[in-house]
């Protein structure tokens, strides 16, 4: 990792863990991601310009409509990619974590790569593997989880088909 990203992140992370951030980033990050994404023609995202960053399209676990998320991911290192609910600490889990539970089969969009991906849980044993990896990335990541009051769901995200490039 180039030392300015490692050194914008150790910034950065701390104010991510702030009760402000928790408390606006929620409203504020959103409209931001929209409009990134309309003026860079969905080249850039707002979080992906400090973490690896996805936008996952999963089935509505109610309405059974596509339903598109921006995630912040971190590589597994063996090609897959990990996604946690953390949802800025709040105390429900967030509607795409439900969606993933009830179909699994998904799609992501990295950059410009588009992947048919299968989800799956992460098992309690690999937890605490898993965090360590996600902290790695982003320092104090999982601060969200204890703030929360709940167990933040872990996904692993298993590409199974490429389907487009540019």
């Amino acid at each position: 990792m180039p030392v300015v990203l490692r050194m914008v992140r150790n910034l950065a992370a701390p104010i991510s863990r702030t009760r402000t951030f928790r408390r606006f980033g929620p409203m504020l990050l959103p409209p931001l991601e929209r409009i990134l994404k309309r003026l860079s023609g969905g080249r850039v995202q707002v979080s992906g310009l400090l973490v690896p960053s996805l936008v996952l399209s999963s089935i509505g676990a109610k309405s059974g409509e596509v339903r598109e998320t921006v995630l912040m991911y971190t590589p597994d290192g063996r090609g897959r990619a990990i996604v946690a609910g953390t949802s800025f600490a709040r105390e429900r889990h967030p509607s795409w974590t439900y969606n993933l539970m009830a179909n699994p089969d998904a799609v992501i969009t990295v950059r410009t790569r588009r992947f048919a991906v299968r989800a799956s849980e992460i098992s309690d044993g690999e937890r605490e593997s898993v965090w360590a990896r996600i902290e790695r990335q982003w320092p104090g990541y999982r601060s969200y989880e204890r703030s929360s009051g709940r167990t933040v769901r872990l996904f692993l995200l298993q590409p199974v088909a490429v389907l487009e490039e540019h």
